[in-house]
């Protein structure tokens, strides 16, 4: 399938993400892609990209054959109401970014089985063609779902979900991208404190964090085991971890995962 239009309708940090990360993509060189917002003067920037920005969605989604929604939740009715006279059966491609939007909500208003409907869920690491992308459908549409497929693999990795995952993947994948800078971020503190430059310290964390995640993720490796590999007995290594433990690390990280889920459920 040749895609020759993409719009991301919503330019948040999400929608500009998408839209950086898919201008780097070979395959999509001689593409359009498009990105809408009302007020256009905060991603003029984008142009440099060689994207377009308009805050006209109807003028934006025109022979769109991918349409991102890259909004909250509750403007996702509206924006379709407004652009579903512009999509084109059995073609468009409707992506939904909304995390509380399943296929059916956006299916009730622009018709069943008429347009290729998908939960999509990247993160921000989008925009540097590393983000741990997940996508479910509800249908048949089986062509389709290899072109995101294979889009999104070149702006990272992507994975297949059922829908009724998509909640769960939100908070591991794209709200846990702030949960690893929080991490990276105290420790760059700890760095300062014992004796860094904050420029150093952050050096030195990122490529560390970058080095323990390259391991789990190209090699497949077990974070337990790794972690056996550097904690000797009675070694400094094993002492932090402990006292980190005694403070509640682990526990926290997963109360605040399990959190941010159940928020997710009651909106």
């Amino acid at each position: 399938m040749k895609t020759n239009k993409i719009t991301i309708i919503g330019g948040g940090n999400i929608g500009k993400s998408i839209a950086l990360g898919l201008s780097k993509v070979e395959d999509l060189k001689e593409s359009e892609i498009w990105v809408t917002r009302r007020r256009t003067s905060l991603i003029e920037y984008l142009k440099e990209d060689g994207i377009k920005i308009s805050s006209n969605n109807r003028e934006a989604v025109k022979d769109a054959d991918i349409i991102f929604l890259a909004v909250k939740p509750w403007q996702v009715k509206d924006i379709l109401e407004e652009i579903k006279d512009e999509l084109i059966e059995n073609k468009t491609i409707i992506a939904s970014v909304a995390a509380t939007v399943v296929t059916e909500d956006i299916q009730d208003i622009i018709g069943y089985d008429k347009y290729p409907v998908f939960m999509v869920m990247p993160s921000t690491a989008m925009s540097i063609s590393e983000s741990m992308t997940c996508i479910a459908q509800n249908n048949k549409w089986e062509k389709e779902q290899t072109l995101l497929e294979n889009l999104f693999n070149k702006c990272g990795s992507c994975i297949v979900l059922p829908q009724e995952l998509m909640p769960a993947a939100t908070v591991l994948a794209s709200c846990g991208i702030a949960f690893a800078f929080r991490y990276m971020r105290a420790a760059i503190q700890g760095g300062v404190e014992v004796g860094f430059g904050a420029d150093i310290a952050k050096q030195i964390v990122a490529q560390t964090v970058k080095g323990a995640a390259s391991m789990i993720a190209d090699k497949g490796l077990h974070p337990e085991s790794e972690i056996d590999k550097v904690t000797t007995p009675k070694g400094i290594t094993i002492a932090g971890l402990n006292e980190m433990e005694h403070h509640g690390f682990s526990s926290s990280i997963i109360k605040g995962l399990v959190s941010s889920f159940d928020k997710m459920k009651k909106n």
